[in-house]
């Protein structure tokens, strides 16, 4: 018969300092005051907690579950449920590849592989230094923009290795980045306060923002009865005549070198609407 260490009860999580708990107090009361019922509060909770500390705790967890009269069984439930709840300490940024299909095809693949070389972590770790977390994403929902590189949800479009690489040594060495579309990059716990529901402050940040690229928008504009272009892609490294670029533009519809990011594969011709 083998033994069975079945161990010691976890202790109870530590409160947070009286001030803290104070102030995380008001800032629920706020939030709980939206929702008729006050269970429903619990998702941008999570949020406020994780911007005290970075990730959700089993301290956050336990005053969630206090506020709203949940246990704490049903707050774990909920947090070890959605990936945006970081379960352990993680960097400053969270920096996320793209490596669906059409992300990984135009080059996310090669993007993620040379990063965790280049930074020296693997999948949802944490750079020595505590700035950057890096993670494969399933899709960023910006297709005609592959690959595409977030951080802290803010968009970065059109990246290859060498532009993702200075991306994070820029982050790393507290350089300014500025992304393609949206707000300024902010850390991740100030992202977690605004994702809770708190203004971003910030001198215009609420103003910045993005627009699809020209492929998405190309159902748009034929509901609004508008005459198709007569190209949806046209070859890397030629514009259509008579067009310029898109201030943002498509890698699917400019000449950007996305190819590039993995020689091993570039990218085959492209084709006309409907081939």
């Amino acid at each position: 018969m083998t033994d069975v260490s079945l161990g010691m009860p976890q202790l109870p999580a530590p409160d947070y300092p009286a001030d803290v708990r104070a102030r995380l107090e008001a800032d629920a009361r706020e939030v709980i005051a939206r929702y008729p019922d006050s269970r429903s509060a619990l998702l941008p909770l999570l949020h406020l907690v994780q911007s005290e500390e970075g990730h959700v705790t089993r301290t956050g967890m336990q005053f969630c579950a206090d506020v709203l009269g949940l246990t704490t069984a049903e707050v774990t439930a909920v947090a070890t449920f959605y990936t945006m709840y970081r379960r352990k300490p993680s960097g400053d940024y969270q920096v996320g590849v793209c490596t669906n299909t059409l992300c990984a095809v135009m080059g996310g693949d090669a993007i993620f592989d040379e990063l965790k070389q280049h930074l020296g972590v693997g999948n949802s770790e944490t750079t020595d230094d505590g700035k950057v977390t890096l993670e494969h994403i399933e899709c960023n929902a910006a297709c005609d923009f592959a690959p595409v590189v977030m951080v802290n949800w803010e968009f970065f479009d059109n990246q290859t290795p060498d532009s993702a690489k200075q991306l994070v040594d820029d982050l790393r060495a507290g350089r300014p980045v500025e992304p393609t579309r949206g707000a300024p990059v902010c850390t991740f716990k100030e992202t977690a306060r605004i994702l809770a529901g708190f203004p971003d402050e910030r001198e215009g940040a609420v103003e910045a923002g993005g627009a699809a690229g020209p492929a998405s928008l190309i159902g748009l504009r034929l509901a609004k009865g508008e005459a198709p272009p007569a190209r949806v892609v046209h070859p890397r490294g030629e514009a259509p005549q008579g067009e310029s670029p898109a201030e943002h533009p498509s890698s699917h519809d400019a000449p950007q070198q996305t190819s590039a990011s993995d020689p091993d594969h570039p990218a085959g011709p492209t084709a006309e609407e409907g081939e």
